[in-house]
């Protein structure tokens, strides 16, 4: 399934870039129904979405840790997947980044949550 996924991706790009520039409204409702789901979780979001405040293309969700560790955290977003889906990415990382498909929200944050876990106590087990 995935290697499939990952051919649709490359004779798709463009169409799927496109899909996802103009998906504006759509990401940030999506990016909206994470961060509820992380709150419980002990994170924190802030929602960048303004295109013409902070001059990205795409809404952004910055999660991050509140107390010793504020430096921990990763920037969402949401791009077009083939067969209409959408999923969530780390900005930056294009769609290496992956995270989570967006019609599963709760395992997008466990996944999100096991992501950060690890980069602010590196080594360490999470079950």
């Amino acid at each position: 399934m995935a290697r499939g996924l990952v051919q649709a991706v490359g004779r798709w790009r463009l169409v799927l870039e496109a899909r996802t520039l103009r998906g504006h409204d759509p990401a940030v409702r999506k990016l909206e129904v994470l961060r509820v789901a992380l709150m419980p979780l002990g994170w924190r979001c802030v929602g960048l979405y303004d295109k013409r405040e902070f001059r990205f293309p795409v809404p952004l969700l910055w999660v991050y840790a509140s107390g010793a560790a504020d430096d921990i955290g990763a920037a969402v977003t949401v791009r077009a997947l083939p067969g209409e889906m959408w999923g969530y990415f780390e900005a930056g990382d294009g769609r290496g980044g992956f995270i989570s498909p967006c019609g599963d929200v709760k395992a997008a944050a466990e996944a999100l949550d096991l992501l950060l876990k690890d980069r602010m106590f590196p080594r360490r087990e999470w079950a």
